[in-house]
């Protein structure tokens, strides 16, 4: 897995050393299509890294039917909820194609980024332009949110 982890372009330029705290912790998952990956108010347990197939992410209100927000494909991730330190997942992730992903426990990669600092901030850094890169201007205050959840 660490050649899976050194050419995903989340990690491409990160340090091997910094990259080798990493190599234990991701666990590869297969998902058939169809398949609920994560679940809106389960336990928010693992931060999925997809390498192949796509998921849909949804947001289900209390008072309506299931809103597709966004679509999460190769080298996306999903599953926030696990590393901001949340109790559950706010929204659900199922497998649309067949789907190969990394995962990781949120807790794990938290407890990693306090032990390591410096190996902490580059992971946080590539985690917040993987999500920010969705909107303008945000990667700061995404920063600002996985550091909360991490030093929490």
């Amino acid at each position: 897995m660490a050649t899976d982890l050194e050419f995903n372009p989340l990690f491409k330029g990160i340090e091997k050393e910094y990259l080798e705290f990493l190599y234990p912790l991701f666990v590869r998952v297969i998902c058939t299509k169809g398949t609920v990956v994560i679940k809106q108010g389960e336990a928010a347990d693992f931060l999925y890294l997809v390498e192949k197939g796509k998921v849909e992410i949804s947001y289900k209100p209390y008072d309506g039917e299931a809103i597709t927000i966004t679509h999460v494909g190769r080298d996306g991730l999903f599953g926030w909820s696990a590393l901001l330190g949340s109790s559950k997942y706010t929204s659900s992730g199922i497998a649309i194609e067949d789907v190969e992903a990394l995962r990781i426990r949120g807790t794990e990669l938290r407890e990693l980024c306090v032990e390591n600092p410096e190996a902490g901030k580059k992971f946080l850094d590539r985690l917040a332009s993987a999500v920010s890169a969705r909107w303008k201007d945000a990667h700061k205050q995404v920063r600002s949110i996985l550091e909360i959840g991490v030093t929490g």
